[in-house]
């Protein structure tokens, strides 16, 4: 009843945490499109009023007339009831981190740990994944505070993070398990958007509008600052997401170079956003969009799927395998296989996922799903922690191909 009651509350969290993350991704896209597609006002009124620029569009059978002031209204006070974007960012973090929890923290023994990566407790596991999460944010902080404000600052700033998560993915990638390391720099990009969100972003506006409705000038840094964290935030979401759907595809982060799929991955993520972020404004200009950015980052990621790509067969390992096709394998074989390989998490006592697997009627039960996991995703036994071989995943499918007999 725990194991039911726990993936209960996975689906729960999962499902809150992609509800949340749809809203957040949305108003950021959305409000990076309006930035990136102002054009100044043409009428005399728009310009008395002060605004700075407007966009118009068209959704739903209805026109929008979108306007922006840099500062403030010049024909009014500031409204009370002003709508502010914050909350799509902390519920999103929330529900990540309590996903995070359940799913790692509490079995950081089973994800965070591969032994034959590094080999250490669960608690000191946890307590580095933990740090991950803090370091990078005071690290990508500090690059932000000293370098942002200089010359050439976006562009210092830009090559700093990207070293920053280069580092990141390589050191997570020789501490943890590859789902977990994967996950672990998708997360810590994610905390670095947050506490953008929460440390600068809505405090530089909260500051503003004290101001503004105090009376005082108003400092720019506030803006300069918001808006710099905006844009990182921008380029970060795509990254994030193919981190975060990375453990799915044991294929990405099983191999020995994973950290460097990873980082291609996010670089891919990056360069296709910049395309979509920068069409904006060349739209507004009358310019042509620059998709050769994202035309760059699908070749990276072409490159990736020839790389990663199995390697063909060899005239010897075609052979042995038609010999195997046509022999018969039988309850007993595969039971071997079950019990070295996959019943310490899955039988009478212990049922992982509610899957149970010690009697021939219940691996009947769940025959397709250890097919898939173990001999099509791969993804079971988990970090490969027993050790099973290919030679035994082709087993098991030759096993399910038969009809998966039980007698």
């Amino acid at each position: 009843m725990d194991a039911y009651l726990f993936d209960w509350l996975n689906l729960l969290l999962r499902w809150a945490h992609v509800i949340t993350a749809i809203a957040w991704i949305g108003s950021s896209f959305y409000f990076v499109l309006l930035d990136n597609s102002l054009s100044k006002p043409e009428h005399d009124d728009l310009k008395a009023k002060g605004v700075d620029g407007e966009m118009w569009a068209v959704h739903g059978g209805g026109f929008y007339h979108a306007n922006k002031y840099m500062v403030a209204p010049r024909w009014r006070a500031l409204p009370d009831n002003l709508h502010w974007s914050y909350w799509e960012s902390y519920s999103t973090w929330l529900t990540g981190m309590a996903l995070f929890t359940v799913l790692y923290l509490f079995n950081a023994g089973s994800f965070l740990i591969d032994k034959s990566v590094y080999d250490w407790s669960p608690a000191a596991a946890i307590g580095a994944s933990l740090g991950f999460l803090v370091v990078c944010w005071i690290a990508y902080d500090a690059i932000c505070r000293v370098f942002g404000q200089r010359k050439n600052g976006d562009l210092v700033v830009g090559v700093a993070v990207f070293a920053l998560v280069v580092f990141a993915s390589w050191l997570a990638c020789q501490l943890f398990a590859g789902r977990a390391a994967f996950l672990l720099v998708g997360a810590m990009l994610a905390t670095t958007m947050s506490a953008n969100v929460f440390f600068w972003i809505i405090p530089g506006q909260r500051t503003v509008v004290a101001q503004l409705r105090a009376g005082q000038p108003v400092d720019p840094i506030h803006g300069q600052r918001g808006k710099q964290r905006s844009v990182h935030n921008t380029y970060f979401t795509l990254p994030v997401i193919v981190a975060m759907l990375s453990n799915h595809y044991g294929w990405l982060y099983s191999g020995k170079n994973n950290w460097i799929v990873l980082v291609l991955l996010m670089l891919a993520g990056a360069l296709i956003r910049h395309s979509f972020v920068a069409r904006h404004k060349a739209h507004v200009e009358h310019r042509r969009a620059p998709w050769e950015h994202a035309i760059v980052g699908t070749l990276v990621l072409v490159g990736l799927a020839f790389w990663l790509a199995p390697a063909p067969p060899t005239a010897a390992q075609v052979a042995a395998a038609k010999a195997q096709s046509v022999q018969t394998v039988g309850y007993a074989q595969v039971r071997a296989v079950i019990d070295q390989r996959c019943a310490m998490c899955h039988n009478a006592a212990l049922q992982q996922k509610n899957v149970a697997l010690h009697t021939p009627e219940l691996l009947k039960q769940h025959a397709q799903a250890v097919y898939q996991q173990s001999s099509v995703l791969k993804l079971m036994p988990l970090n490969n922690a027993t050790q099973i071989t290919d030679d035994e995943r082709a087993l098991i499918k030759r096993w399910f191909d038969a009809g998966a007999p039980v007698n």
